[in-house]
């Protein structure tokens, strides 16, 4: 298995659902810009809705730091729409769905489940410049934790203005940092 980290993100085209509209979102969407892709397995299912709130939740934080925020099932966008549409959870949702019913998206970012034919849950951090920075994927029965994911976009976001430094565990936005250096070595 190849390292997906400082890799560029893939190519794609897919279909989306968004505030009630359909729409076409490529890779030339997130030129330029902070992206986060959200895989998860499916539409109406039982974890997913608890870590879709989750993030739709920290949405605006996010977007607040300039990050295009994309979940991504291997659903359609009609089933994003009807699942939209059902749910009070889901219709919290402000971002972007992404429909990947081919698992191409899936597939390119290594969290395609081939003998049921949906996502591990992935999620992938890609800078402006197109390289993913931040790489998870867990068992499909783990749910992940939104509040942490914001952690982990301000330290990305922090060390590409700040190269010479590095974030420690545990760091939050404000804290103290490393600057790596024979100064540090066997003192941490």
């Amino acid at each position: 298995m190849e390292p997906i980290i400082n890799q560029h993100a893939p190519e794609f085209c897919v279909q989306a659902f968004q505030n009630g509209s359909f729409k076409t979102v490529s890779n030339k969407d997130i030129e330029g810009k902070w992206a986060l892709f959200f895989f998860y397995p499916a539409d109406f299912t039982f974890v997913c809705p608890t870590e879709l709130e989750d993030l739709a939740d920290h949405y605006e934080q996010l977007k607040a730091m300039g990050v295009q925020v994309f979940s991504v099932s291997t659903d359609t966008h009609f089933v994003h729409k009807a699942w939209h549409d059902a749910s009070d959870t889901i219709k919290k949702i402000n971002y972007t769905m992404l429909g990947d019913p081919t698992g191409l998206l899936s597939r390119a970012f290594g969290v395609y489940k081939e003998d049921e034919g949906v996502a591990y849950r992935g999620t992938f951090l890609v800078n402006p410049e197109g390289l993913i920075k931040l790489a998870e994927v867990q068992d499909n029965s783990i749910g992940r934790n939104a509040e942490e994911l914001v952690r982990k976009v301000e330290a990305a976001q922090f060390v590409a203005e700040h190269d010479d430094e590095v974030c420690p565990a545990r760091w939050k936005k404000g804290a103290k940092t490393l600057k790596p250096g024979i100064d540090l070595v066997g003192k941490i």
